[in-house]
């Protein structure tokens, strides 16, 4: 157990670390007077956005990556705070109605707009890798995130959606909108490329623009989007599962990428039996959504991404070095 978690603590930043015990406590205080979707965007901001940039370091990149990856990583936890602070003073120090919360968004804001131009950077660097496509449009998706993130804690109102819309979106582009399509360009990295992938990225990245516009505008186009977004992480889960069963030296990574695909298949299976529970047991979409959520944040997203850092870094290890023998 000692000899695992030592390269454990070795993959991950103390920002990481210190977010992750952050959150932990924000979950048990009762001080913390926040809304549920709140937390998961602290989360994101404290976690999840930490270990994508921890997952970026592994990548070969050109002088103006390194510069925005510099930034990146020395300003997100000053920017994960400044978010907390937007929330807390909305929430819990009596400043709501202010501009003081809006304002205090903005760092977090110019954090996603990094992670977008480091993504727009990536594109333009690669411009016929498709898997490089998938990852760069995950990126910039956060910066979308951070807009609607903006925009809730300025409680403004954008094509007639409310602050709470706001909140659902930017939680829904910090973690399935970014999330999935990085994980299905890591998939590509490694995998053997088959004709059905370009269209799978290509869903990927109009799959969560469906979704947006659903959420604010019709409901039907929500439900296209939800469904070509299911089927995409089906195939990706699916894939994954495969190449891991074939490929069984990287242990760590395949412990916690097999988590996260179960995760998903879990959140499938409440899905389909959600109506005779909802009748057996008298329950509401109400008493299933932190279910989801914690399934999703937890187990999809988090698990696939330490996975995913477990991985990259056990490939690099194992790399053969240039003009060795």
């Amino acid at each position: 157990m000692r000899h695992l978690q030592q390269p454990m603590i070795k993959s991950f930043p103390v920002s990481t670390i210190l977010g992750a015990i952050l959150i932990i406590v924000i979950f048990s205080v009762d001080y913390f007077q926040l809304e549920l979707v709140e937390i998961f965007l602290l989360f994101a901001a404290f976690v999840i956005v930490p270990l994508v940039i921890t997952l970026l370091n592994y990548e070969e990149k050109s002088t103006l990556q390194r510069n925005i990856y510099t930034a990146m990583k020395w300003f997100q936890f000053p920017a994960a705070l400044l978010a907390l602070a937007s929330m807390m003073s909305s929430k819990v120090w009596g400043l709501e109605g202010t501009s003081i919360p809006g304002t205090l968004s903005l760092g977090w804001l110019l954090l996603t707009l990094l992670l977008g131009l480091y993504g727009i950077a990536t594109i333009a660097l690669h411009k016929r890798k498709i898997a490089e496509l998938a990852i760069g449009a995950g990126l910039v998706y956060f910066f979308v995130g951070g807009i609607w993130f903006t925009l809730y804690q300025y409680q403004w109102t954008l094509f007639q959606a409310n602050p709470a819309t706001h909140a659902l979106s930017s939680v829904h582009f910090h973690f399935s909108s970014a999330i999935v399509p990085i994980f299905i360009g890591m998939l590509g990295r490694i995998m053997t490329k088959k004709s059905w992938y370009p269209w799978v990225v290509a869903i990927d990245i109009i799959g969560p623009i469906l979704i947006a516009i659903g959420m604010i505008f019709s409901k039907p186009i929500e439900y296209v989007g939800v469904t070509l977004f299911a089927c995409n992480i089906a195939i990706y889960t699916t894939y994954l599962l495969t190449y891991l069963k074939r490929n069984p030296l990287y242990k760590q990574a395949a412990l916690f990428l097999i988590l996260s695909c179960l995760a998903f298949y879990t959140i499938v299976v409440i899905s389909m039996f959600y109506p005779l529970l909802k009748r057996r047991l008298d329950l509401t979409i109400l008493d299933f959504i932190p279910i989801y959520g914690a399934l999703h944040a937890f187990g999809f997203v988090l698990c696939g991404l330490i996975g995913w850092v477990f991985m990259v870094g056990s490939m690099k290890k194992h790399a053969p070095v240039p003009g060795g023998g």
